[in-house]
């Protein structure tokens, strides 16, 4: 079968493609609250490859291990902006092969967000920081250039990730009931 750019199979492989592109996002925020470091790699040195996970060949990110950096607790705030710059820079990158929806590709990445704030707010080691954290991560300025307000205080919607976390939260469909092998997202609008 040939993908065609704009077809409806490129916006199910974009989907899936920038669900697994918001793990590494998640992982870049979690290794940033927990250990105080982030990854500042050179983009050309970052590849994907297909490995097997749950009987499935799927898509990993890999990148260097001496690109992670170690980030003072007082540049948080910049290390956020700068992942979801580069997170912004990787939807608007997808969205000139297809004509996906970018907030389709920003809840692909919240999904992974509620879970890990989730546990880490429930965690007295991390609660400070993830809270921080969290709070940065809803603040309109933190997301000045990308939008004009938090788009993650909109997914958010007034509510701690705790609360909606096994909630259908989302406001568009990952195509995820498309991809061979998967099924429909439990946080899928479109449920029956």
């Amino acid at each position: 079968m040939q993908i065609v750019s704009g077809s409806p199979n490129m916006t199910v492989a974009a989907s899936f493609f920038m669900r697994r592109v918001g793990m590494f996002v998640n992982m870049q925020l979690y290794n940033l609250a927990v250990y105080d470091e982030m990854w500042d790699g050179d983009e050309t040195k970052m590849y994907f490859g297909a490995i097997e996970e749950y009987g499935n060949k799927t898509v990993s990110t890999f990148v260097a291990e001496d690109d992670w950096i170690s980030v003072d607790e007082n540049e948080h705030t910049d290390a956020i902006k700068n992942i979801l710059v580069w997170a912004n820079k990787m939807i608007r990158q997808i969205r000139t092969v297809t004509s996906i929806s970018p907030l389709t590709l920003w809840e692909n990445i919240f999904g992974f967000l509620l879970w890990q704030y989730h546990v880490m707010l429930e965690n007295p080691a991390t609660n400070d920081v993830a809270r921080a954290d969290l709070n940065c991560l809803k603040d309109d300025m933190t997301w000045a250039g990308i939008s004009t307000t938090s788009l993650f205080a909109k997914y958010l919607n007034g509510r701690e990730p705790s609360e909606i976390l096994n909630t259908t939260v989302r406001t568009t469909c990952c195509f995820s009931k498309d991809v061979p092998g998967l099924m429909q997202c439990g946080f899928c609008p479109l449920k029956n």
